[in-house]
């Protein structure tokens, strides 16, 4: 399998704009790949309260060397104030499938 692969994960508040975040990270190839999901109910702390809101979770698949850059790219082109970034080792996947992802995020 190849080496240093990983799924980028964020939330996003409606799924027009994550349609537009995923296109546009794919398009800047910093992803090989993004995913959308949703709609799902988040409950959080936010401004010393509980909140509740309906979101569309967005995963993108990238090299570990891409993270940086893809996390950039999310923060400054995502309307929260601080949005979700997490970042999952892809631990086990196909020689072909993690071929791709190298090959294609090539940002």
């Amino acid at each position: 399998m190849p080496a240093a692969l990983v799924q980028l994960q964020t939330t996003i508040d409606g799924p027009k704009r994550a349609r537009e975040l995923v296109r546009a990270a794919v398009e800047a190839r910093l992803a090989a790949c993004g995913q959308i999901t949703g709609p799902i109910e988040s409950t959080y702390w936010w401004k010393d309260s509980i909140d509740t809101s309906v979101e569309w979770l967005c995963m993108f698949k990238t090299r570990t060397d891409l993270v940086e850059r893809l996390r950039d790219f999310l923060v400054e082109n995502h309307p929260y104030d601080v949005p979700e970034i997490v970042v999952l080792e892809i631990a086990g996947t196909t020689d072909e499938y993690g071929k791709w992802i190298e090959d294609e995020a090539s940002g």
